[in-house]
Parts: structure tokens; sequence; C-alpha cells
């Protein structure tokens, strides 16, 4: 028996701290995410109370008769809602969408908008504006969709081409190649037809102004499909981060796997452009930061991402609206600014987080 203890003093153990340590730092993304809904409702250009805020969500949402509250704050309270809405649902989708990326691609820094994800959906839905057709939220919605999915079949197929899938320098230049190219065709775009995208400059830098209840209805149910979809996927892809020979040895249908995450991946990351426009970086930071609790168990990646993406798209949102006050800065430039040092150290080091 002091044998057995000398060879596994810790027998039984790991898998127990393991647990304890994803749970508690599930709990704790939880309770920061309470504590960003609250910020993200109190916290703009003008500072509220939760009391002023109740009241204005009881009169917006229609459960009282706002007798005695200023129209003012019923809006504010009614903006909140949608952008506090708006920040849960894309931070949920980028944060995921970034893991199946990784996962499917095994490259540690992938992430949708580097790869041209983001791009992708971004082209369509001006391509769908300038040929005049997509007006409404749900049209802005499925092509957003289908530009998100033809630009993750180009990549992958570029990829797999040259046999640099497991190469992370050259997938993200197919990427950036891939996500300037469609940028320069947008610009383009937007200079043959200044006027009908006018209302697309707000939404093209990644920002949740703008946005109305009837876009967060729309693109809603997307998002929680393509999470659904991520959750039930979230065994399999620990088997394919094993490597193709031996995830085959195992019986997984490596295909099949492929193309529903690639399904998945085009719902999470076409929904959230539809929603907020490209916003870059989240689908990276996300992933990496949160392997440091869960390690390469997706199945915890994934449960972490919806939780997690949120905080940060709301941080990022409540930075937004207070750097530049009494102005306020797009939630997509705030990511950049965070996300690009990140992405420049994954880089120096040498191969990222084990995946």
């Amino acid at each position: 028996m002091e044998t057995a203890l000398r060879r596994d003093p810790l027998a039984g153990v790991p898998r127990t701290s393991a647990a304890g340590r994803r749970a508690a730092g599930l709990a704790a993304g939880i309770a920061a995410l309470a504590a960003m809904v609250l910020a993200s409702f109190l916290i703009g250009s003008r500072l509220l109370t939760p009391g002023e805020i109740g009241s204005g969500l009881w009169a917006y949402l229609g459960a009282g008769d706002g007798s005695g509250l200023a129209a003012e704050l019923v809006n504010i309270a009614g903006l909140r809602l949608v952008r506090t809405l708006l920040g849960l649902l894309v931070g949920a989708a980028l944060g995921v969408g970034g893991a199946l990326v990784q996962a499917i691609t095994r490259n540690p820094v992938a992430e949708p908008g580097v790869l041209g994800i983001n791009s992708g959906a971004s082209f369509a839905v001006a391509l769908a504006v300038s040929l005049g057709g997509a007006g409404s939220a749900r049209g802005h919605m499925v092509v957003a969709v289908i530009g998100a999915l033809a630009a993750t079949g180009v990549v992958l197929l570029v990829g797999y081409s040259t046999g640099s899938t497991s190469d992370p320098a050259r997938l993200t230049l197919v990427g950036v190649a891939l996500g300037a190219i469609l940028s320069g065709v947008v610009k383009a775009l937007e200079l043959l037809d200044p006027a009908g995208f006018t209302a697309l400059l707000a939404w093209e830098s990644g920002s949740f102004e703008q946005r109305g209840a009837d876009v967060v209805a729309a693109g809603a149910p997307l998002v929680l499909v393509g999470l659904v979809a991520a959750c039930a996927l979230s065994g399999r892809l620990n088997v394919l981060a094993l490597g193709e020979d031996l995830a085959a040895a195992l019986g997984a249908n490596l295909v099949l796997v492929r193309a529903a995450a690639v399904c998945a991946i085009a719902a999470l990351v076409g929904g959230a452009t539809a929603l907020a426009g490209p916003v870059m970086f989240v689908g990276l930071m996300v992933p990496h930061v949160v392997r440091w609790f869960t390690g390469p168990d997706y199945r915890w990646i994934v449960a972490y991402g919806i939780v997690y993406g949120p905080v940060l798209m709301l941080a990022a949102d409540v930075i937004a609206r207070v750097a530049v006050w009494p102005g306020e800065m797009p939630v997509g430039a705030t990511t950049s600014f965070i996300g690009a040092p990140v992405l420049i150290w994954l880089v120096r080091r040498s191969r990222g987080s084990a995946l």
C-alpha cells in the first residue's frame, strides 16, 4: 500500500481537483456575467440606479403604464435591454464559434475574424444590400450565414489543398488574405452606392448602436441553434483533436463531424455578424483564456465559451460607451484594441495553447 501511494500519491485526487477547478471557474464566470449584465444596464452616457432601470424596463415591456416616468428613462432602459441581449448573443456565438474553428483546423491561432469568416458574412450582407435584397433583419441573417459558410469552406479547402491545416501561420495567412479581398470588395461597393450603405456604416465597424428588438428576435433563434449544435458536437471534437488517424481508428466519422461543425460555425458567426457587424478577436481570446481552467476538453471549453464570451463582449461594450464620453466607440474597435496584442503574444509563443 505504501508503495502504491508512493507511485501515485494523489490517486483519485487529480480528477476530483480538475472537476472542482472547472466547476469553480464556471461558477466564477456566471458571477462575472451577472455583474456585467448589471453594469450593462446601469452604465452609459447617463448613469442609472437599479430602481430606475427596473421601473424603466417594467414600462418598456408593457408590464406597467409608465405613469410618472420620463419617456427618456423608458427609452434608455429599452435601448440597454437590447444592447445587453446583443452582448449575450454575440459574445456566446463568437466565443463558441472560435472554439469550433480551432477544433476543426487544429490551429491554436484560428479565429472567425482572422480566418475571414466574419468578412465572408459581411460581404454577403453588403452584396445583398447593393443588389437591393435582404432588406429585413431576417434577410440579413440568411445571407450572413451563407457568406460565413462560403468563407469557411474556401479557407478549409485552400488549407487542405496545400496541406496547411496543421500550420497555424499559413492557414492564418489564407484567412487574412481572404478577409482583405472581401473587405476591399465591400469598400468598392460602398463607393459605388454611398447612399445605400449609409445605414450600414455603424454596423460595418462592429457596433450595437441602431439595433432594435426586431434584430435580436431575428438573430436569437439562429445563435441558439448554433450553440445547441456546438454542445452536441463537443464530445466528438475531443476525438477529432487526437488527430485524423487516431480519430478514424476510434470510429469517428471525420467528414460528418467537420461538416456539422462548419454548419454550426456558419450559424454562430453568421448570426453574430448579422447582429452586430464584424467583431474581431473574441473568438480568439475566449477559447485560450478558458483553456487555463478547462484543459483541452471541448465539452468544458464550449460550456465556458457560452459564459465567458458574453462577459468579454459586455465588458467591451461598457468600455465603448464611456471611453470617448460623451461620444461612443464601436464595440468592434474595443475588442480589436484588446485582441490584437493577444494575437501577437500567441504568435510569439511556440505553438499557443494545447489543442
